[in-house]
This record gives structure tokens, sequence and C-alpha cells, in this order.
């Protein structure tokens, strides 16, 4: 059975090239257009691995992030942020709030999937 990512950005170009990368190597994927998004599609859907993006409406990232940290079963899964925000004071702040690791846009496909499988399988 594939490995479900939940990948959550509000630029669509982006959620379709995740989406195509992804499930190229096999995964599963599902997508939300923003953090609110993103959290009802993880209490719907038993996920794997999350992909966010930082800034997006309704709901950014890093609230994200601590969101699903606070929820029981969300507080081991592996959460990436995908983003184009790059600065050291940002990735302090994701690593604060529970992020597994930061790519920065625009992402080479095979760095994505390599990350993936390294911590999922």
């Amino acid at each position: 059975m594939a490995k479900v990512i939940l990948a959550v950005d509000d630029s669509a170009s982006i959620r379709q090239m995740v989406s195509f990368t992804l499930k190229s190597a096999g995964y599963e994927v599902l997508d939300a257009v923003d953090g609110q998004d993103g959290l009802e599609k993880a209490n719907a859907h038993a996920v794997d691995l999350i992909l966010t993006d930082q800034n997006m409406p309704r709901m950014d990232g890093l609230s994200l992030i601590k969101t699903l940290r606070a929820m029981p079963q969300y507080a081991k899964t592996p959460i990436l942020m995908l983003t184009t925000e790059s600065s050291d004071a940002m990735k302090t702040q994701g690593r604060a709030a529970g992020a597994t690791g930061w790519l920065v846009k625009p992402f080479d496909p095979q760095r994505l999937i390599d990350v993936v499988r390294k911590v999922i399988g």
C-alpha cells in the first residue's frame, strides 16, 4: 500500500508539480489549498507525511504545523516545509514549531523524492 502524502500550498502549479513528482515515485498524494484546508484533510484522512508552504491565506504553515503537532495522531508524523522562505530565522521558527525538514522553492524534483524517501521510505 502506497504511503500517503498531504501537500499543502496555495499555488495550484506547485501542488500539481509536487503531486506529479511524488505520484511518479509511487506515493499517493492528497492536496490542500491552504493551512485550514490541510488541517481538514489531515483530520479526514490518515497521512504518512505532510508537505506545507509557509505563506498561505487562512492559516500559514507554522500555524498548521503547531496545530498538527498538538494532535496525538500527528505528534510524530514527518512534516516538511516546502517554501520560498529560506532565512535562518524562519528555519529556526519552523524547527520550533515541529517541522522535520525544509526544502526551498523552486524545488528539484529528484531532491524532493530523495528527502521524502529518507523520512518515510
